[in-house]
């Protein structure tokens, strides 16, 4: 599918003059959509059926893509499959029944510190894989860093005597967060002891490992973020995304700064943000509603 893609951007480069601002963006799109096939196993574009692209939609959407986002989405990937059946790289067309999707602007889903509490506790210490999932717990609580910046984390970009994390966000841009005192002391022994031990004889720079010795994947994270859910007794919809959310909430509930929060999360609008603020004002309505008398 990588040949149709290749063509399919000469194609709207030469043929519709469109920007490369724009192009960029539909080569984004369809580099997630190729990759999100590759994961599941989808190797020929006429395998692709309607199912496909619904779940695909739903992955995204779990992921935190924004209505807009999704909408772009589905239209570069249909214009896609329009190209490869106009030029006779597929059969058919799987994209005529899908709708632009449309998903209500609900408030996310957030952890209360009970809830976080409970869910870092869960993992076993004493095996090298708990010890793993704890860190990542740990980490993704303290810097809000969305999944796909966690699992391309390389072993320099963690700096533990200048106690912060440089993370590539989204275009590959850069930020800075900061790390706390108890991150800090994960990310210390799982360096020094634990990632040594699921190393093993292979060769790579990535932070975070399986126990194969591998870069852990985004759906590896994703499973093991939902066992430790259940282990920790918490009926919320548990995604990396989640932690991100709460980390969010937490920090503006207890006083900090908008744009600080905004660089953290790596936000390019903090129009994106502000999300967040309703969340805690919503938590403050809920707390009104239930302690004053004339409510």
């Amino acid at each position: 599918m990588e040949t149709i893609k290749d063509e399919y951007l000469k194609f709207i480069q030469l043929e519709k003059g469109l920007s490369s601002n724009t192009i960029g963006a539909y080569r984004r799109d369809l580099n997630k959509y190729i990759t999100y096939l590759q994961d599941h196993k989808i190797t020929h574009i006429d395998f692709v059926d309607r199912q496909t692209l619904q779940q695909c939609l739903g992955f995204l959407h779990d992921e935190g893509a924004s209505t807009k986002s999704l909408a772009r989405f589905i239209s570069t990937v249909r214009s896609f499959h329009q190209f490869a059946l106009r030029e006779k790289y597929a059969a058919k067309d799987p994209t005529v029944l899908i709708e632009t999707p449309k998903y209500d602007r609900k408030l996310p889903d957030v952890l209360a510190v009970d809830e976080i509490l409970r869910l870092l506790d869960a993992p076993d210490l004493s095996k090298n894989n708990g010890y793993r999932d704890r860190t990542i717990l740990e980490l993704l609580y303290a810097t809000g860093m969305r999944v796909t910046e966690l699992i391309d984390l390389e072993v320099e970009n963690v700096n533990l005597i200048m106690g912060f994390v440089k993370v590539f966000g989204k275009g590959g841009k850069e930020r800075i967060v900061p790390l706390g005192d108890t991150v800090i002391g994960y990310l210390s022994t799982y360096l020094e002891t634990v990632r040594p031990q699921l190393l093993k004889t292979t060769v790579t720079n990535a932070l975070f490992l399986n126990l194969h010795g591998k870069p852990l994947s985004r759906q590896g994270i994703w499973k093991m973020i939902k066992q430790n859910g259940i282990k920790a007794n918490i009926n919320k919809t548990l995604t990396p995304h989640t932690m991100r959310h709460s980390f969010a909430t937490h920090l503006l509930e207890n006083g900090a700064d908008l744009r600080a929060v905004q660089e953290m999360l790596g936000h390019s609008d903090i129009s994106t943000t502000q999300l967040y603020t309703h969340v805690s004002k919503s938590q403050i309505r809920k707390m009104y509603n239930e302690f004053h008398p004339r409510a």
